[in-house]
This record gives structure tokens, C-alpha cells and sequence, in this order.
């Protein structure tokens, strides 16, 4: 149960990563979206990690 509360957030960060290429495909800005994606799955890992008790 508990992989199933982090997988929407993570599906969400990935959500925003694939749009962010998707625009950088054609020709937008989409750096802001794949870093606003990137840094959603970095607070993910640590939630994760955090809640194991690893850090």
C-alpha cells in the first residue's frame, strides 16, 4: 500500500517531464516543465526514503 500512495505523485512528475519534451520537440519553452517535473520526482524519492526511515 504504501508504493501505491507514491505512485500518482510520481506519475505527476513524470506527466510534467513528458510535456516539457513534448514542447522542447516544438520549438516551445519547456525547460520550466522538465524542471518543475524533475525537482517534483527529487521531493518523491526523498518522501519516500524519508518515510523508510533511510535518511
Amino acid at each position: 500500500m504504501f508504493f501505491v500512495m507514491l505512485a500518482l505523485p510520481a506519475l505527476f512528475g513524470l506527466t510534467l517531464v513528458g510535456e516539457g519534451i513534448y514542447q522542447m520537440a516544438h520549438y516551445d519553452r519547456g525547460w520550466f516543465n522538465v524542471g518543475l517535473g524533475g525537482v517534483f520526482l527529487v521531493v518523491v524519492a526523498f518522501g519516500y526514503f524519508f518515510l523508510r526511515g533511510v535518511v
